[in-house]
């Protein structure tokens, strides 16, 4: 399928058919780590397999688009679990339908640049997710594995540009790294067409996402304390990944600590933040092989 590097940005509608049409490539070390538990299904588990999974943000939302594709007219709940998912799925035919995966390394083997900025995409999903579950687990939330998949989803529309539209991911980043002051709405409106919440919305309830990970990934819900856990996370990994001294971030604590109930000093702790400074340099991207 050929990628959009460099093609004029389209409008709403065009991405989502371009995306629906799309095969979603994964992490090649997840493609990789299924391969292994495959040899031996029999002891393989839903929990075992459901780490992996939740590992990679495209991994993830494969699962959960093909458990709604295989959605009988009986069921009325939503699925809104990978490790539930796999339950409904059944081990071996999971195994079955989940074999010979498309990779990301394969599919963007002539775009090094984007790739990169793919894969550091995909270590801000993670470390968001992981903030989210902590700070779920402190709430006591009611499933604290949703607010894990909604996070680690939350921008998986710039993932999928990463993926399919390479060099106009590039503008956008080259652009916001030049110009910290710049929004993110209008430069993704500029080069894409489109801003990215929108094709994250549509594509969502296109692909029949369960809805309450639709309205946990919707800002515009805010009031509601599960969805602020995952904003919070959200924005705490993307401004950080800027650098711990990014502008942002005193009110990112801010909101994080009225939501957590907890003082500045506490979530420095929680942050390792601490420590000196050598102990908070950024994360590396997650491994490619």
């Amino acid at each position: 399928m050929n990628d959009q590097s460099n093609s004029a940005a389209l409008d709403l509608e065009g991405w989502v058919a371009y995306f629906s049409a799309a095969p979603i490539p994964v992490l090649r070390h997840t493609e990789q780590q299924l391969a292994a538990l495959r040899e031996h299904a029999q002891k393989a588990n839903a929990r075992t397999i459901s780490a992996v999974i939740l590992q990679d943000p495209m991994m993830t939302l494969r699962v959960l688009a093909y458990i709604e594709s295989k959605r009988s007219k009986t069921r009325l709940t939503d699925i809104t679990t990978i490790e539930r998912s796999l339950m409904m799925i059944g081990m071996e035919p999971f195994f079955n339908d989940f074999e010979h995966l498309p990779t990301v390394e394969e599919h963007l083997k002539g775009h090094p640049r984007a790739l990169l900025g793919l894969l550091k995409v995909i270590a801000r999903a993670r470390k968001a997710a992981h903030w989210a579950r902590e700070w779920a687990i402190h709430r006591h939330d009611l499933d604290v594995d949703e607010i894990t998949v909604a996070t680690l989803l939350y921008d998986f529309a710039e993932i999928l540009m990463w993926c399919f539209a390479p060099g106009l991911a590039l503008q956008v980043a080259d652009r916001q790294k030049a110009d910290r002051t710049l929004r993110s709405v209008a430069v993704q409106t500029e080069v894409y067409g489109v801003p990215l919440w929108q094709i994250k919305q549509t594509l969502a309830h296109r692909w029949h996402l369960p809805q309450l990970l639709i309205t946990l990934m919707d800002p515009q819900n805010a009031e509601h304390p599960r969805v602020r856990n995952v904003k919070l996370a959200v924005d705490l990994a993307r401004h950080s990944a800027n650098g711990w001294d990014d502008a942002a971030l005193p009110d990112d604590y801010k909101a994080i600590e009225e939501l957590l109930h907890i003082s500045h000093e506490t979530l420095m702790h929680k942050l390792g933040l601490d420590r000196p400074p050598s102990a908070n340099a950024e994360d590396k991207p997650p491994a490619n092989g």
